[in-house]
């Protein structure tokens, strides 16, 4: 049972991990990795108490392994407000209100543990504190039924919404086998999730998904193997159980976050390099996006092309993310590039999005406020000149004085959520332009 349990939680941190790094700005993608990440370490925390027997290091795992094991239902439910839409509000009542909540209920059902009467008391109130959002959650989710992902979400939520109460509530005695069956729950979501991703980007899924799960797979079988031939042969031991847990953990970390692992090798390697680390990190991004672009032309829905024209306009900067976009397929792109580099094809698709945000500004100097400069402003100073002025500890100190004026009237005059809603439509203007470009 312990290598079976090993192997489940090495495979539920490569899904967490992989889900996060998939697309790390993604908020859904972040809540429901760091969910398979505390249950994957659930059983690990449990298998190592139990080798443990007794003692105060095995009273701080059970600790842990409560905590863990309850987490992802709090975090699950944040993931599930990202795929309602028009949850915005509910998913900042959830982040400022009921997660700090929550985790005061696991500190309080942590701290009674001990004591039979208040532990029973404790396990209902955290239990009805965390199944209530979640149920309210997946009414939502049924009630809003997102495209593509919808239908294996809500079967995945409700069937893990079942298994969690039989978790969190004393409801009765649970076992390793109910841990392990809400493990397949969890991987149920987080698949979902990394879909709703690579759909909302445009992207591939599975290729990209195997080519991680098979590195994962043989570094945890290298790596883990060891140990687990050194149990075999041996006498088990708790800190045997232990490395063997912490050995996957390290093997599917480093193989699954390998992108951001070389890149930070290369800041502590080339220190004072930045142009051998910008060009190692561009090839390494467009490596990683690869597996994940899709072949032929981007879609002609003009929904579907704004879409995918407003994420590629916030990935401006990041010619990794513009690989993998469906617009570097587009028509016009064929007649500027040589080859088919997935580099080239995303700088000509940077310069396709600069010279339509340029054909939005006005002849009438560098730098307006009226309402025609309002298009090409969010667009052209946020992705193409990189001002973040509403970042916690933005500063004027450095910028020229074009760029300064536009810092300056962006937090005088431009509300976030006005900047936000002035880009999506900059963005459709954007496309409408690509595409006069590539099929007029």
């Amino acid at each position: 049972m312990l290598f079976a349990v090993a192997a489940a939680s090495g495979l539920t941190w490569w899904l967490g991990l992989y889900v996060i790094v998939r697309d790390p700005r993604e908020r859904g993608s972040r809540w429901a990795g760091l969910g398979l990440l505390a249950y994957g370490s659930a059983p690990a925390a449990g298998q190592v108490r139990a080798a443990l027997g007794g003692g105060s290091a095995a009273e701080a795992l059970a600790a842990a392994e409560t905590v863990l094991s309850h987490l992802p239902v709090l975090l699950w439910t944040g993931a599930v407000l990202t795929l309602v839409p028009g949850a915005e509000r509910l998913e900042k009542a959830w982040a400022r209100g009921l997660v700090p909540v929550g985790l005061g209920a696991l500190a309080w059902l942590v701290v009674s543990g001990r004591e039979a009467e208040a532990g029973t008391a404790a396990r209902v109130v955290t239990g009805a504190l965390l199944l209530a959002p979640l149920a309210g959650a997946l009414v939502l989710l049924v009630r809003a039924r997102p495209a593509r992902v919808g239908g294996l979400v809500t079967v995945a939520t409700l069937f893990f919404t079942l298994g969690a109460a039989l978790l969190v509530l004393p409801l009765g005695p649970t076992g390793l086998l109910t841990v392990l069956a809400l493990d397949v729950d969890l991987a149920m979501l987080g698949v979902a999730i990394a879909m709703s991703s690579a759909f909302q980007a445009g992207e591939a899924l599975w290729r990209d998904m195997l080519r991680s799960l098979l590195g994962a797979a043989v570094v945890m079988l290298a790596s883990g193997g060891q140990v687990v031939l050194a149990l075999v042969l041996g006498e088990p031991t708790p800190a045997l159980t232990a490395l063997l847990f912490g050995v996957i953990a390290v093997a599917v970390t480093v193989q699954t976050l390998a992108g951001p692992v070389h890149r930070a090798l290369d800041r502590i390697a080339f220190p004072g390099d930045p142009e051998i680390r910008r060009e190692r990190a561009e090839l390494l991004a467009s490596s990683e996006a690869l597996p994940r672009r899709e072949p032929g032309p981007p879609p002609m829905d003009e929904a579907e092309f704004a879409r995918l024209t407003r994420r590629a306009l916030a990935a401006y900067g990041d010619l990794g993310k513009l690989s993998s976009s469906p617009l570097a397929n587009l028509p016009v792109i064929d007649g500027r590039v040589t080859g088919d580099s997935p580099l080239e094809r995303a700088a000509e698709l940077k310069t396709l999005l600069l010279e339509s945000i340029r054909r939005l500004k006005p002849r009438d100097g560098e730098f307006g406020t009226s309402e025609e400069w309002r298009f090409y402003n969010v667009l052209y100073f946020p992705y193409v000149r990189g001002l973040r002025p509403y970042r916690r500890g933005a500063r004027r100190d450095g910028l020229g004085p074009v760029d300064r004026q536009a810092f300056d009237w962006f937090l005088r005059e431009v509300p976030e959520r006005t900047l936000y809603n002035w880009q999506n439509a900059a963005a459709k203007l954007v496309a409408d332009d690509l595409r006069r470009e590539n099929w007029q």
